[in-house]
């Protein structure tokens, strides 16, 4: 079943004179739909349309954008492929007004008609200057202009790293003013200041200059400045990208703000640590100037050289003023000398006491050192030594036949556990030619040579064939007798066989 539309002015399905059915064509949906796109593409084609950015959500996975584009009275559907997202100076915003260019066109599979944007641009300076307040307020909401993120700038840079044109009046100007106040080691990163991808490069060379490792093969800048001259909202306006305000935000070397004249402003003005109303400025506040530092040096000299000579000259008063508060010398030692005179003197008499107090004590002592009293002092020390040696005699004699007796209990021990004591029992001892003990017959081969070792002595054998599983003292016929040799000690003899 198929649907019918009518050419003519009568109802669908029904021809001009009033009857059904009739002379008029039949469409199916798909060829209708194609006949009203190609009616609006032809219609209209390339048109510019101004609007209210409605429903916008960002880029769709695909990564396309789909949104709406309205006035106070009627809505239009809208749409920006991949390809050309990717490209538009301005991005859109939720309720942003714009003017977009592209062309008319339908989307069969829900009935409605679309522009397909190929340009975007704001509604005018009104519409710029409402985004970058809108987009002030957002940083200024997360902290990112608080002056407590803001970096001092090095005193004396070793390296500046500029970010600019490396075309231009802008970097000339900056390199002069480098030549005339101090010369320092700069690096720029070229980028483009204006127009389609911009924002980016600019983001980019701020945090490839914080990427830098100090010590690296390229020199990490001390401070950087990113510079571009004069120009409208619209040629500065990639410095109020987000891109660009959140690489000056996190860069970690003082940056120096240098976009425009001094009456211009820009969003990295506000996140960078230091606005310079212009490039030239920028770098004369990146370094000092040599001529005055020399003379703050000539000056700190002088008041340092006047500083010591008034310390002298201070110092020398005060020493002199000390000097006079001094005594003499003569009063200084006349009281140390007459003491000195009155110990001299008590000395003599104090050695002569000294010296009869000595000759009494050993006089006391003298007379009870007889040779009486020695002989006597020394014969109890005798006694004591005798004793002492008897003593420990006794002890010696006692710990020696406790030794001797633990001794003799080893050696039965280690008799009884010898193999000599199995062999005195009636056992023997088997060894093959390597000296090794042998356990089972069926160790042992035709014609081996074996030892066979008895509690009496040891004796030779070579094995003939196995024996048999009967038990019996009958001898065995697999093993040749030999003459037993006398253990080590022996006087020989006559082994037994078996």
């Amino acid at each position: 079943m198929s649907d019918t539309v009518s050419t003519s002015g009568g109802k669908a399905g029904t021809p001009a004179g009033g009857a059904p059915g009739g002379n008029a064509p039949e469409f199916s949906v798909s060829e209708l739909s194609g006949a009203i796109k190609r009616a609006l593409e032809e219609g209209f084609g390339y048109v510019r349309l101004k609007g209210e950015i409605s429903g916008y959500r960002g880029p769709h996975s695909s990564g396309h954008c789909y949104f709406a584009l309205k006035d106070d009275k009627a809505k239009i559907e809208a749409v920006i492929w991949k390809g050309v997202f990717g490209r538009l100076r301005f991005k859109p915003e939720e309720g942003m007004e714009v003017i977009a260019q592209g062309k008319i066109t339908t989307f069969p599979g829900s009935s409605k008609y679309q522009i397909v944007i190929e340009a975007l641009e704001p509604a005018g300076a009104g519409a710029l200057m409402a985004l970058l307040e809108e987009r002030k307020r957002k940083f200024a909401a997360e902290g990112l202009f608080d002056d407590a993120r803001k970096k001092a700038r090095p005193f004396l840079p070793k390296v500046v790293g500029i970010v600019t044109s490396p075309t231009g009046a802008v970097i000339r100007d900056m390199l002069h003013g480098f030549n005339e106040r101090f010369p320092a080691h700069v690096i720029v990163w070229p980028v483009r200041v204006q127009g389609e991808g911009s924002a980016a490069e600019v983001a980019a060379a701020i945090r490839g200059f914080n990427a830098l490792v100090p010590g690296g093969p390229v020199p990490r800048p001390d401070v950087l400045i990113v510079a571009r001259g004069g120009g409208s909202l619209e040629d500065l306006w990639g410095f109020n990208d987000e891109l660009v305000v959140r690489a000056a935000a996190d860069s970690q070397i003082p940056l120096i703000s240098a976009v425009g004249h001094e009456t211009d402003w820009t969003l990295i003005d506000l996140v960078a640590d230091a606005r310079a109303p212009t490039p030239t400025k920028a770098a004369e506040w990146a370094v000092p100037k040599f001529s005055e530092l020399t003379e703050q040096l000539e000056n700190l000299g002088a008041r340092q050289r006047g500083s010591v000579r008034r310390f002298l000259a201070e110092t020398r008063t005060h020493l002199k003023a000390a000097t006079r508060g001094l005594p003499k010398l003569e009063n200084l030692i006349a009281f140390p000398r007459q003491r000195f005179d009155e110990a001299d003197k008590r000395l003599g008499r104090a050695l002569l006491a000294n010296t009869r107090a000595h000759a009494m004590r050993l006089a006391r002592t003298g007379s009870r050192l007889t040779p009486g009293s020695l002989m006597q002092r020394l014969g109890r020390s005798g006694e004591r030594l005798a004793s002492v040696h008897a003593r420990a005699g006794q002890a010696l004699a006692n710990r020696l036949a406790v030794r001797r007796r633990g001794l003799e209990g080893t050696g039965h021990l280690l008799h009884s556990l010898s193999y000599q004591s199995a062999l005195a029992r009636g056992y023997a001892l088997v060894r093959d030619a390597d000296g090794r003990m042998v356990r089972r017959a069926a160790g042992l081969l035709t014609g081996a040579s074996i030892s066979i070792e008895f509690a009496d002595g040891q004796i030779s054998a070579e094995v003939n064939g196995g024996t048999s599983g009967t038990s019996g003292p009958a001898p065995d016929p697999g093993v040749k007798r030999a003459r037993p040799k006398s253990p080590p000690g022996s006087r020989g003899g006559q082994g037994s066989l078996f």
